[in-house]
């Protein structure tokens, strides 16, 4: 952190001190967080720090060396986007998440632990300059009856700290990741007002918005995103294109190959409710209930909540064992009929195998089917570092 900036050092101190682990070689970037380590030393954070260098030598996901570009991971959850965008040989110079359990999983993987609150002033100090800010922010309306959809009028909503950053750091570029129904939220106006401030007020190139779906991306889920891609005007860029769509892969690329836990399979009283669901909403004419995928086909979505999981049940008879290992009412049942696992789930948003997963199931689920397709983002972010690239070729003739 910069000198002058009052620092909140107890609530954020694991962050600075794997940040500027991750950036003590680099002063214009570990300059933003050597105030608060220096000042923590004084309470014995000086043996947090030579545990976390040892902990580090043994993460998936280590730091980039000499990378093209640099970016920040905002809203990161288990890092979906630095994952992509690490794979390209870019550096993440610093993160944000606010869930607890995501954080834990983000240090299990990449050895840093991201700041908590993106809306806290003393965060924000913290950010360093970089070339590209990344994030999925949540999708919020805006108050703007009669005003002309600008900059303050975003105030009070997470996008409007994601703009004050690119305000006061003016990134090269940036991309943004939402649900696909930020085209017509608040009957298009949310996506109106986010296009104006970044086209208007902070005067960057933004091509008009894509939905993105993770299926054309080497992954077998039918995930559909919004895409919102921005490049700094006085670098030249005047036109982006999105990347070409790849073959579909099936689905049985991401099943286990070995027998899953018992766990996983459904209960016979759970799945009698969940067919007396299907039924009953059937008489209806409507189509809710449990989904049965192929394996030569692709999963619905992955989502928190609601009907994520029975959305997406596969029939696995290698199951022998039906012996309980969880209180259920009923038996296992016999038919094969199971919950994709919390490494499938990895699977189906591109993350590898070598992805640490230290938290319960109930997290896993949670904190996957938050994620962002890593191909998908990646195959976009490869063509973002190429727009870039060409531009600086330009100014250098």
């Amino acid at each position: 952190m910069k000198k002058g900036h009052n620092i909140k050092h107890t609530e954020n101190q694991k962050a600075y001190l794997t940040h500027y682990l991750h950036n003590k070689k680099d002063h214009k970037v570990s300059a933003y967080y050597e105030e608060a380590v220096l000042a923590g030393a004084k309470d014995g954070v000086a043996e947090l720090l030579g545990q976390y260098e040892l902990f580090n030598k043994n993460i998936p996901f280590p730091a980039v060396k000499n990378p093209k570009y640099t970016f920040i991971d905002l809203f990161a959850g288990v890092g979906g986007f630095r994952l992509a965008f690490q794979n390209l040989k870019c550096k993440c110079v610093f993160s944000c998440e606010i869930d607890i359990p995501a954080q834990e999983s983000y240090y299990a993987n990449y050895g840093e632990y991201p700041f908590p609150d993106i809306t806290d002033k003393h965060v924000k100090a913290s950010v360093p300059v970089h070339d590209i800010l990344t994030g999925g922010f949540p999708c919020q309306a805006f108050s703007i009856a009669g005003k002309r959809k600008g900059f303050e009028d975003t105030r009070g909503t997470l996008f409007y700290h994601v703009a004050e950053i690119l305000k006061e750091k003016k990134p090269k570029a940036f991309f943004l990741e939402n649900v696909k129904g930020l085209m017509n939220h608040d009957k298009g106006e949310t996506l109106d007002v986010i296009l104006n401030v970044l086209r208007k007020d902070l005067n960057y190139y933004v091509p008009d918005p894509q939905i993105v779906n993770a299926r054309n991306f080497g992954v077998p889920q039918n995930r559909e995103r919004v895409y919102i891609i921005g490049f700094r005007k006085d670098l030249g860029v005047d036109t982006f294109e999105y990347p070409k769509p790849l073959p579909a892969v099936p689905l049985t690329k991401i099943l286990e190959k070995k027998v899953v836990s018992a766990k996983y399979y459904l209960s016979t009283q759970y799945l009698k409710t969940l067919k007396a669901h299907k039924a009953r909403h059937a008489s209806k004419g409507n189509g809710f209930g449990y989904e049965i995928l192929k394996d030569d086909g692709v999963a619905n979505a992955i989502v928190v909540g609601g009907m994520g999981r029975e959305r997406n049940l596969i029939i696995d008879k290698k199951l022998k064992d039906f012996t309980p290992v969880t209180k259920i009412r009923g038996t296992v049942n016999r038919e094969g009929l199971r919950r994709l696992t919390p490494r499938e789930w990895a699977r189906l948003q591109g993350f590898p195998d070598n992805f640490i997963i230290k938290v319960s199931d109930a997290q896993a689920y949670k904190q996957f089917g938050n994620s962002v397709a890593v191909p998908a983002i990646q195959a976009t972010a490869n063509c973002i570092l190429e727009a870039l690239a060409y531009a600086e070729k330009q100014k250098n003739k």
